[in-house]
């Protein structure tokens, strides 16, 4: 009898499908499938395909008595509660490499888009509400400004990258200073949370959502950057208090923020949609033609090696 795995969201299936030969795949014919679907078709699956941003219950891991693996599609995890799975034994994986790239690359995007504040000028352009001019419409060029990372693993490596090929001079924090040869190939200077803080014209938030990192960036934090700073935001909204952050922005504390992520997604606060100085994507990180087609894949390699009886090479438990 072929082995059953049940993926949570219409994420793309031919890339599952060319991987899991043998399988036997439960796919929702809409978006995703409803709760009470779910506790219903995962009864008898071995695998199940969760997506990141959708919590997975301990409902339906329960529901399936035979689920030996959990393989997450996204580099971050915390849509599953991974005390209960490893209570059951269950081998989690996730799909780090695809997303390294494309979020990098969004986060120049919002980093140039907030201070040169195109997407301002795109929506005042579009309300015939701009007066052209010489010394109007100002904006800040990136250029010799101090980019701080917080959070250097890949994603905040590959954004180094490009901000130094964008003329930047980059700072980081991280739990541990990345290797000297690293350092060196990204010109990257080590910086105490608190210091990095003070000095960067930019900051960008790269770190996963752990309870350590948990409203790591709160109003003592936002009062110790510049007021002319710019905070970017690609890693997950909890990081940041949001509440705060707005407060922040409204008052002028800090210059700008460009956020791909939110504190109660898909919920965007008013607050945030009524300013000017803020860019606002809808989580879009990895949001890829190819990005996806690479994640599908490597969440089907995950489960071929487990169920292989090798180690799967994205295990996180």
């Amino acid at each position: 009898m072929k082995k059953k795995v049940l993926v949570m969201l219409a994420v793309p299936k031919q890339e599952i499908q060319k991987v899991l030969l043998d399988w036997t795949l439960i796919y929702p014919e809409n978006e995703k499938f409803s709760k009470e679907e779910l506790l219903e078709k995962v009864v008898d699956c071995e695998a199940i395909i969760t997506v990141y941003g959708h919590k997975l219950d301990n409902e339906v891991i329960d529901a399936a008595e035979n689920l030996k693996m959990i393989a997450n599609f996204g580099a971050g995890y915390d849509n599953i509660d991974m005390q209960h799975a490893a209570s059951k034994g269950i081998v989690v994986t996730n799909s780090p490499d695809p997303v390294t790239e494309p979020t990098a690359e969004l986060a120049l995007g919002l980093m140039i888009s907030v201070a040169r504040r195109m997407a301002e000028m795109d929506r005042k352009l579009r309300e015939k509400k701009v007066t052209w001019g010489v010394m109007r419409n100002l904006s800040t060029t990136l250029v010799g400004k101090t980019i701080g990372i917080i959070g250097m693993g890949a994603i905040g490596k590959a954004l180094a990258r490009r901000a130094v090929a964008s003329g930047m001079n980059v700072v980081y924090h991280n739990r541990n200073k990345i290797d000297e040869q690293t350092e060196s190939e990204l010109n990257a200077t080590y910086l105490s949370l608190q210091n990095l803080l003070k000095t960067s014209d930019v900051i960008s938030l790269n770190m996963p959502l752990t309870p350590e990192t948990k409203n790591m960036i709160g109003e003592n934090e936002l009062k110790q950057m510049k007021p002319s700073v710019f905070l970017i935001n690609t890693a997950r909204g909890p990081v940041v208090d949001q509440s705060a952050l707005i407060k922040a922005l409204q008052m002028g504390i800090i210059a700008g923020a460009g956020l791909d992520v939110y504190e109660d997604e898909p919920n965007v606060p008013d607050e945030l949609l009524a300013l000017d100085n803020v860019v606002l994507m809808p989580h879009l990180g990895t949001a890829t033609h190819e990005t996806r087609k690479e994640m599908s894949t490597l969440v089907a390699e995950n489960i071929k090696a487990f169920f292989n009886g090798e180690v799967p090479p994205n295990k996180v438990n």
